[in-house]
């Protein structure tokens, strides 16, 4: 019981945490869980921790009583390049050419999950864990307006219950309970181009709360290969107010759906293979998916068409794979690869949020240690990409803008069995 209480406490306390996320797959983390993160994120259908729920929450069917806690150090690189000078013609809205890196490199993101028995054949668990986010600090005036940029951070809390249907079957449920919050700065500029002008930029943080479901399966064909699929719904989310005059429908930032579906193969006793497939509908969030442009033109910003940030949708597959090297030690590797989500088309809007990372590889391992205890680490390389296109509210031709962004992530994670 007490332990119980000490991590219901360090559940809510990370809930509530002042912590600033960027993620990889657009914003979403390019995996949850250390032993996970290791393999690329592959998972789905190889539950390891009890951070599982994050990517399907039948997976801890399977899992014995256990606590698992993680600390992540993220250093997100990213900055843009202006080519081309301002032409200074009626109407324009001309960048200051040269190169501008984003500030706040570092960022630690904390996980923390745990799994108990209930009955014989059933599980419940709770986790909690940064879903993403973006971040850009422009100590430069972008956009005419003094220091530039935006936080967003989106943490869940997933109570979960997971029902075997057999030795070989099992599906699962997880309420998703999510909480964000945003600014914005330096974006005084756009001031004519918004219904609220006051509800714009330079407001602080504002807060956001909401919720949603995650559904899952995971079978166990044969000892040798599971299979797995997961679905998240759309969060739906409080708005924004104190940016209603930014984004869509008066503030409106609701989470986009994302599915996943994954096998696991055993090729040798020693060794597994996880291949994972997950889809982030981003398109389906207006705030997000609508395109700067005709939406500038048609709507101000916050109305139901205005403009967003014109993601696309995102579909990223995962390749990991483990070896048990002896009965202490388990070592891991994994590659990903997916489109990223801004056009050419939305460089302008999307000097704010360059999330356009495609590929990452990941090492890691396990140590078991005594009294069934385990110390894990995973390192993450995302590899640089850049986007380039032309700045639209220019004369065509005079200017271009090139988004860049790389990460690394370093996340260390302790287990224990209760």
């Amino acid at each position: 019981m007490k332990r119980l209480i000490v991590l219901t406490g360090a559940l809510v306390a990370l809930v509530v945490l002042p912590s600033t996320l960027w993620a990889t797959n657009g914003y979403f983390a390019h995996g949850y869980g250390t032993a996970s993160k290791g393999m690329a994120g592959a998972g789905a259908a190889l539950a390891q921790d009890a951070i599982a729920p994050a990517t399907n929450p039948a997976g801890i069917a399977f899992l014995t009583p256990r606590v698992d806690v993680s600390l992540a150090l993220f250093n997100p690189n990213r900055d843009y390049r202006v080519i081309g000078s301002p032409s200074g013609a009626p109407g324009t809205f001309g960048l200051a050419p040269g190169k501008v890196e984003s500030q706040s490199r570092y960022f630690a993101i904390p996980s923390i999950g745990m799994v108990r028995s209930f009955g014989s054949d059933q599980m419940l668990g709770v986790a909690a864990f940064g879903n993403g986010g973006m971040n850009t600090d422009y100590h430069a005036s972008s956009f005419g307006g003094g220091p530039t940029g935006v936080d967003l951070m989106q943490l869940f809390m997933t109570p979960t219950y997971a029902r075997r249907l057999n030795a070989s079957h099992a599906i699962g449920a997880s309420a998703v309970l999510g909480f964000q919050r945003f600014k914005a700065a330096g974006l005084a500029a756009f001031g004519n181009f918004s219904s609220d002008a006051a509800s714009l930029t330079n407001n602080g943080y504002a807060g956001s709360y909401g919720a949603g479901v995650r559904l899952g399966y995971v079978g166990h064909l044969t000892h040798r290969l599971s299979v797995a699929a997961s679905y998240q719904s759309r969060t739906w989310m409080s708005k924004f107010g104190a940016y209603s005059g930014l984004f869509c429908e008066s503030g409106d930032f609701d989470v986009p759906s994302s599915m996943v579906a994954g096998l696991a193969v055993k090729p040798l006793r020693r060794m597994d293979v996880a291949v994972d497939v997950q889809r982030i509908n981003y398109s389906e969030i207006h705030s997000i998916g609508h395109p700067m442009f005709p939406n500038l033109a048609q709507e101000p910003l916050g109305m139901h068409g205005s403009a967003g940030f014109g993601w696309n949708d995102v579909t990223t597959v995962k390749i990991g794979t483990q070896v048990h090297a002896g009965p202490l030690w388990t070592l891991r590797g994994g590659y990903s690869v997916g489109n990223q989500p801004v056009p050419s088309s939305e460089v302008l809007f999307n000097i704010l949020a360059p999330g356009v990372v495609e590929q990452h590889a990941t090492l890691g391992f396990t140590r078991l240690l005594a009294g069934e205890r385990t110390l894990s680490m995973s390192l993450m390389r995302a590899f640089s990409n850049t986007v380039t296109g032309p700045n639209p509210l220019e004369v065509p031709g005079q200017q271009q803008i090139a988004l860049r962004m790389d990460e690394w992530e370093l996340e260390v994670g302790y287990g224990f069995g209760h």
